[in-house]
């Protein structure tokens, strides 16, 4: 199983051009597909409805967005009003059917002079062939650790109470015939994935909360209800790789729950994509 996190800064390139059809074909290998900054009707981007283009350009694959930002874009034509919006956000895509999905917003930061954003994490249930498995694409604060470490608590929470909420729909009902059960109940696996643009390093206060903490005998620390990063799991020192073109160390993170780790048989950055001003991350299981 192939998986990607790429965030495609809306397709803009590291060429300065605007192209989603190059980003469709830098992941179109892949099984599972997380992508962050997609944009829908930007007049930066051209206007253009981005999950439905890169849709288009991946037809064999499923499909989920989640908007986190999400403002007017409407037009009023003088006979009728064009309802639209204007949306930034995540988005799934999946060879396999997705059963049910979820977009959960984060945390946000207000600021007075630095922009903030609203930012959230996509929660797709996917009908994989080793069975269903929640994947999540996220994109965390830029601001700094002050305004993601709040989105951090809130995706542990998130992750861990999700089993327990059950699916998009669980229980019976009393009327069979009501039309609000028309197929079995959706599961909620507590095998789970996160992938996205975090925006945080290996040595942070924000990657010690998701996956333990540093000491100074034992090195790295594995709660048991933490996660496992794909890159460690693949053999990669945690201080290496870079996943955007300034360099630096990885920003962007394969994350999964421990059940998954031992499953994890290669990962790579591909430092050829020219899509974006990151680079995809990629993870295999075997």
């Amino acid at each position: 199983m192939n998986l990607v996190t790429y965030n495609i800064q809306y397709g803009l390139g590291a060429d300065g051009r605007y192209d989603l059809a190059r980003i469709a074909g830098e992941v179109a290998g892949a099984d599972v597909i997380a992508l962050q900054e997609v944009d829908r009707f930007w007049r930066r981007s051209g206007m253009v409805d981005g999950p439905e283009v890169l849709a288009d350009a991946l037809p064999r694959h499923h499909w989920v967005y989640g908007a986190n930002l999400d403002m007017d874009a409407s037009q009023d034509d003088g006979t009728r009003v064009i309802s639209r919006r204007k949306q930034f956000g995540t988005m799934i895509l999946s060879r396999w059917r997705i059963l049910s999905s979820r977009n959960h917003l984060l945390p946000k930061w207000g600021d007075r002079l630095h922009h903030s954003i609203q930012q959230g994490m996509l929660e797709a249930v996917i009908a994989t062939p080793r069975g269903p498995i929640r994947f999540y694409s996220a994109h965390l604060s830029h601001l700094g650790a002050a305004t993601r470490l709040p989105q951090v608590e809130a995706i542990r929470a998130i992750l861990a109470r999700a089993p327990a909420e059950g699916g998009a729909w669980c229980g019976g009902h009393p009327d069979p015939d009501s039309g609000w059960i028309e197929e079995t109940e959706p599961p909620m696996p507590a095998a789970a994935i996160l992938m996205g643009d975090l925006n945080f390093t290996h040595d942070s206060a924000e990657y010690a909360a998701l996956c333990g903490p540093v000491v100074p005998r034992h090195g790295r620390l594995c709660p048991r209800d933490g996660l496992v990063d794909a890159w460690v799991a693949a053999g990669q020192p945690e201080a290496s790789g870079a996943t955007t073109l300034k360099g630096g160390t990885r920003i962007d993170h394969c994350l999964l729950t421990p059940d998954l780790a031992p499953q994890v048989r290669a990962a790579r950055i591909d430092t050829d994509s020219t899509g974006s001003d990151h680079w995809p991350l990629w993870v295999t299981l075997g």
